[in-house]
């Protein structure tokens, strides 16, 4: 029995640092990253994945050499001989598993959510309001409201955004998501749920992980209820801003 955990014990390290060395040099599984909170998501996934990868390894390691070791060689229709065995190893695996458990809500779950919650301060606010199916997006700043599919979300680069994410009365639930700033707000009917980003680049026009897309299932149109992003320079979002305050005031 000692043998066989010892080479069990040794394919679980193996299998577990090629793991390792393979999401660390291979694995990039993200759009494009616009904006500082998408940094912290990223590693977040990173550290859930570092920290997931020996425990799944283990347990692959464990069924696959008891698959080859111990399978039975009788009537497939019988069950196999009875396996018994001390306390060790399954206390081992409840303390171990339960105390990754508990790393993870402290990090990076709490001190994840401490550094996306830590600065409320804005330098843009903007309304985003969702109804089946598209959006209506307000800067109440300057009075400019824009629809989708029509239009598309122009937001300035270098700068921290409060959006303010809803849906209205009456509605279904919805959620308010841009691949590449990574964090999401529900819109609730009849409630406002504040969500920040810190714009850290511009956009590339071809690129689809700058648009709204609703990741709430909504309905039959839940797919196309979606709105393109624009992140420019301030100088540009200043003067798209104020071709849309003319334009409404030459409607009047």
């Amino acid at each position: 029995m000692r043998r066989d955990l010892i080479i069990a014990g040794i394919i679980w390290a193996v299998a577990t640092a090629l793991a390792v060395a393979a999401t660390y040099y291979l694995l990039d599984p993200f759009p494009t990253h616009g904006a500082e909170e998408a940094t912290l998501v990223d590693d977040a996934f990173f550290t859930l994945t570092y920290m997931a990868t020996p425990v799944f390894g283990l347990v692959i390691a464990g069924l696959g050499y008891s698959l080859m070791r111990f399978r039975a060689k009788g009537d497939p229709t019988e069950d196999g001989p009875p396996i018994s065995g001390g306390l060790a190893i399954p206390v081992a695996w409840l303390i171990v598993t339960t105390t990754l458990a508990v790393v993870v809500m402290i990090h990076p779950g709490l001190t994840g959510l401490f550094e996306l919650r830590a600065d409320n301060t804005a330098d843009l606010q903007v309304n985003v309001t969702g109804f089946r199916w598209a959006w209506t997006v307000e800067y109440p700043e300057s009075g400019v409201r824009v629809s989708s599919p029509v239009d598309e979300l122009v937001l300035p680069a270098h700068r921290r955004i409060q959006f303010n994410v809803t849906s209205i009365e009456g509605d279904v639930l919805h959620a308010f998501w841009v691949p590449a700033f990574r964090v999401k707000a529900d819109a609730v009917p009849g409630q406002v749920i504040e969500v920040f980003v810190t714009l850290d680049r511009t956009s590339d026009p071809d690129d689809i992980a700058y648009r709204v897309q609703c990741t709430e299932l909504c309905g039959l149109f839940h797919a196309g209820m979606a709105m393109d992003v624009r992140v420019v320079e301030p100088e540009e979002f200043d003067a798209w801003v104020e071709s849309k305050t003319a334009s409404v005031a030459k409607v009047q």
